[in-house]
């Protein structure tokens, strides 16, 4: 879902007007697509809790109605698919190479969804170090993406990114998400299995597409087991 200004200013028991000074000092994290403001919930959580702002506890909630089973990340890979080669020279064109190649249904805006990468990038880089990033958008209700995909590249070039370690990236992991849910279990999942030295060299070297799924699907199998909660 993506919020509105009077959304969050709910959420965060505030005058609007709070929200929009907040955006004009560059404060609060926000979209600017086609010149509206919208906010993403899991951001807007996460920034709340770091300026120790109290939010409603509407915010931890989100609509579960039709909400299918969490899928592996395994089977969230084998429908995004593997590329090689991917084409671009800077930040820009390999997200707009990215968003031309993902298996996305015929009535994605992918011109909505290219320009929401991009604001996304502006709130700090998504690369996560090791040659490595992740772009993401966490809720694309309005993109009409009923299940969580992400679309494994290999780059043509390496290309500065902005990553924590300052180093060029040459992987990105594009996921796409329409819950926050959905989007939290499958980024904890990729970052658990990236930490893996099997999964890093396989990566390295671009192992193909059926060896890399079937190494990432091993790594994803020694995830620990949460036990259910006693009751």
């Amino acid at each position: 879902m993506q919020l509105s200004v009077k959304d969050v200013a709910k959420l965060l028991n505030v005058a609007d007007k709070t929200i929009y000074r907040w955006i004009k000092q560059d404060s609060i994290p926000v979209y600017r697509i086609n010149e509206q403001c919208r906010f993403n919930r899991a951001e807007i959580l996460e920034w709340a809790t770091s300026k120790r702002i109290p939010f409603s506890p509407d915010m931890l909630t989100e609509n579960d109605q039709g909400a299918l089973p969490l899928p592996s990340l395994t089977e969230t890979l084998k429908s995004g698919g593997v590329v090689y080669r991917l084409e671009g020279k800077d930040k820009a064109s390999v997200l707009r190479a990215v968003v031309d190649v993902m298996r996305l249904p015929e009535e994605v805006d992918r011109e909505f969804l290219y320009q929401v990468l991009l604001a996304r990038e502006t709130l700090g880089s998504t690369g996560i170090g090791d040659g490595i990033a992740i772009p993401h958008v966490r809720n694309p209700i309005v993109l009409h993406i009923t299940k969580p995909t992400i679309t494994l590249c290999f780059l043509e070039n390496s290309i500065h990114f902005g990553s924590i370690d300052g180093e060029p990236v040459n992987i990105l992991f594009t996921l796409i998400s329409p819950t926050v849910k959905a989007h939290l279990h499958l980024l904890s999942r990729l970052t658990y299995v990236l930490q893996n030295p099997t999964v890093k060299k396989a990566l390295e070297r671009q192992a193909l597409r059926d060896e890399l799924l079937e190494i990432i699907s091993q790594a994803e199998a020694s995830l620990p087991v949460r036990k259910p909660a006693q009751t």
